[in-house]
């Protein structure tokens, strides 16, 4: 019998990474799914058939419906999978080294702080000398996330790091960013006031391919070095006690991981604004269907928040006939509900 256990682990493990593999196979066929969907919605009443074949072959398309496949379809569909991969990316890491499962970009404050960066930057016209307006601006957001990021590691610090001292702080910066950004809209131009709105409530259609490549390329930089830290994170489940005895410094860790997540989050804000619940519901999707093993959580949290963004950005186009919906309305409508039942779940599990 005992010659036999070791042999049967082994097989066990094998099944199980094979069925995480498989998993997030799926995931990724659903977005390729989601992705076809999102660019055939819309106002524009136009043939499935003949946009999936101008993808292929522009020429087959009238000039109106290669403006509205190349300049918009494909531009919002692609910024969807985007920001949702980066905000996925941001929140299960978040939640892992904060020990927290409500932690996000969004209840963290890291988005509403990034948006205050930018809205800074547009009303007060700050911008760096020689640098072009469009990496002045993702950089102030960046501060703005990142300063709340390390504003929360201070207090939590300072405060003892009880598991709920993270989210208390996050919400606190929440309701402080949104002070004063409206405070800023309060003295701001209509134009400019018009701009911090966007930030506000979150839309995908002012994305171009511009803003699809910064995105994209940030997610593709930062992604790695998630990966690399997978058996870190992994371990600081665990407890921080026990990773630290096996030589996990958590410290340093969590520093990486808010320097991650504030770039992610501040690239996805200051193109599309702030959009919430998506870095909180897609890694738990993720958590549900591969586990805690981070080398197949990471990127399935990544994929699912890609896959959320991306059906959120359908609906968006398909509620109201011939309108678009902010994206995230959507998102905000879907995650209260859903937001809500991790909270009490997590009270009834510390009963």
């Amino acid at each position: 019998m005992s010659m036999k256990a070791g042999p049967d682990y082994i097989s066990a493990y094998r099944h199980l990474n094979w069925r995480r593999s498989f998993l997030l196979f799926l995931i990724a066929a659903s977005i390729s799914l989601s992705f076809l969907g999102d660019i055939v919605t819309g106002p524009a009443v136009l043939s499935a058939g003949d946009l999936l074949t101008g993808i292929f072959d522009g020429s087959s398309l009238s000039r109106a419906e290669s403006v509205i496949l190349y300049q918009i379809r494909l531009p919002d569909a692609l910024i969807a999978l985007a920001v949702g991969a980066a905000l996925g990316l941001a929140g299960v890491e978040t939640q892992t080294v904060l020990n927290n499962p409500l932690a996000s970009p969004y209840t963290l404050g890291l988005s509403s702080s990034a948006a205050l960066g930018a809205a800074i930057s547009i009303v007060f016209d700050i911008s760096i000398p020689g640098v072009a307006e469009w990496i002045s601006l993702p950089f102030f957001a960046f501060i703005g996330s990142l300063s709340a990021g390390l504003a929360i590691l201070l207090m939590t610090a300072a405060f003892g790091g009880s598991i709920n001292t993270a989210i208390l702080f996050g919400i606190a910066i929440v309701f402080l960013s949104t002070a004063l950004t409206a405070a800023i809209q309060y003295v701001a131009t209509a134009e400019a006031t018009q701009l911090i709105v966007f930030w506000t409530i979150g839309n995908l259609t002012r994305a171009g391919w511009l803003e699809v490549g910064v995105v994209s390329a940030v997610v593709l930089l930062v992604l790695p070095f998630c990966l690399r830290d997978v058996w870190q994170l992994t371990l600081l489940k665990g407890g921080e006690e026990q990773a630290s005895s096996l030589g996990v410094p958590v410290k340093r860790l969590r520093l990486k991981v808010i320097l991650r997540t504030s770039l992610l989050a501040a690239v996805a804000v200051c193109f599309v604004g702030t959009i919430s619940f998506v870095g909180l519901v897609g890694p738990h999707i993720a958590r549900l269907l591969l586990g805690e093993n981070h080398k197949y959580l990471i990127p399935g949290a990544a994929l699912s928040g890609a896959l959320l963004l991306s059906l959120a950005s359908i609906v968006s186009k398909s509620l109201l006939p011939g309108a678009i919906i902010p994206v995230g309305i959507v998102t905000s409508l879907i995650g209260v509900p859903i937001f809500l039942l991790l909270v009490l779940t997590q009270k009834r599990a510390h009963l």
